[in-house]
């Protein structure tokens, strides 16, 4: 498999937050529409916002709520999660494509795989388990990655004397077929993509650090990877554990829910009769300034599971990125960036290129 570009995070370099603004965040109540929420976020200081794809009556997909809030922001990043199961793998590259056009180049990726016996009763296949999950991530993953390259970066002319838009030796079929011993249904996707390149090359691929290793989705086909552990105080661990596991070229972002001492609330009554199975910091602002502060330390980033979102927000906004950006364990939002640039990312080229440049010296 082609990998594509990439260089190995700068150690002790400030990190970045993310925070997800869907799940026990979002609450349409406090938040009148999904732009206002997302530019709370980015009015914030947040790097990136993630979009939870948990199916609702009447309720947008993460992929479209994220394209609706590409063209009301600047600087954020927009992060859907996308299921790579029970999802038709040439779609899911086009969308992402899409989303990293109308957001001006800050589109990634959250790519999932879980059992979902409803999803696969919904489209008719047997509910996919066990290491048959990650087979079907990895094949996503590689069907995207080849599609956003076969598009050449100049494939569009724009030739008006000839009429030609493309140039089509620069289009490339990508000939992806699911490996011998794959798990479900075997499929092809011959390619062509239907849109350009996207703006970044590669969109920065996420998945979860359990799905990523040997034997499973490979290290060098994601860019970054989230890393979950039942309490904070083993987050860390686990958080070192698997940058030694997957080497440093792999971005590390920490999973942590916060629930903080609000509104004259105390966050132990907020917090009471909920639980996540992950790591959550319960308490003061300053509390969590030291904790987020230990994890950067080792993590790239971290993604904050809010609460409530319009509550920890505005806490967030006040007494946490500031304190954060004082004691430079916060980087500062990357004004007309990209989510590459704030992975540490170069733009890589088409692996098409090179094999259209020597066609086109044999003419």
């Amino acid at each position: 498999m082609s990998t594509p570009e990439k260089n190995t995070p700068e150690a002790g370099r400030a990190g970045f937050l993310a925070i997800e603004l869907d799940g026990a965040g979002w609450d349409g109540g406090d938040f009148a529409t999904l732009a206002e929420a997302v530019l709370a976020a980015e009015s914030a200081g947040f790097h990136a916002a993630t979009f939870i794809d948990a199916p609702a009556p009447g309720r947008t997909n993460a992929l479209q709520r994220a394209a609706y809030a590409g063209p009301v922001t600047r600087t954020i990043a927009l992060v859907p999660e996308v299921d790579t199961v029970y999802t038709e793998p040439f779609h899911v590259s086009t969308q992402l494509a899409s989303l990293d056009y109308v957001s001006g180049g800050r589109a990634g990726w959250i790519a999932t795989a879980a059992e979902s016996p409803g999803a696969a009763a919904a489209v008719g296949r047997n509910n996919v388990t066990g290491a048959a999950l990650a087979q079907e991530a990895a094949a996503s993953i590689e069907v995207s990655r080849r599609l956003w390259d076969s598009w050449e970066d100049d494939a569009v002319i724009r030739d008006v004397a000839t009429g030609r838009y493309i140039d089509v030796d620069k289009l490339h079929y990508v000939d992806f077929e699911t490996p011998a011993g794959f798990a479900g249904p075997a499929y092809s996707v011959k390619g062509p993509s239907i849109i350009p390149r996207p703006l970044q090359g590669q969109l920065p691929v996420l998945a979860a650090s359990s799905l990523v290793g040997e034997g499973q989705v490979l290290a060098n086909d994601v860019d970054a990877v989230l890393v979950t552990a039942p309490t904070p105080e083993l987050l860390a661990t686990e958080i070192r554990d698997v940058r030694g596991r997957l080497g440093a070229s792999v971005a590390v972002i920490a999973e942590l829910d916060v629930v903080l001492d609000a509104r004259g609330q105390a966050a132990a009554e907020r917090a009471a009769g909920s639980e996540s199975g992950q790591a959550r910091y319960i308490g003061a602002a300053a509390g969590l300034v030291d904790l987020l502060e230990l994890l950067l330390a080792d993590a790239d980033g971290v993604r904050l599971h809010p609460a409530s979102l319009a509550v920890e927000l505005d806490e967030l906004s006040r007494l946490v990125l500031p304190e954060l950006r004082r004691r430079g364990a916060l980087r500062a939002p990357i004004q007309d960036g990209t989510f590459r640039d704030l992975l540490g990312l170069s733009r890589p080229a088409s692996r098409y290129a090179d094999s259209s440049a020597a066609a086109a010296a044999g003419n």
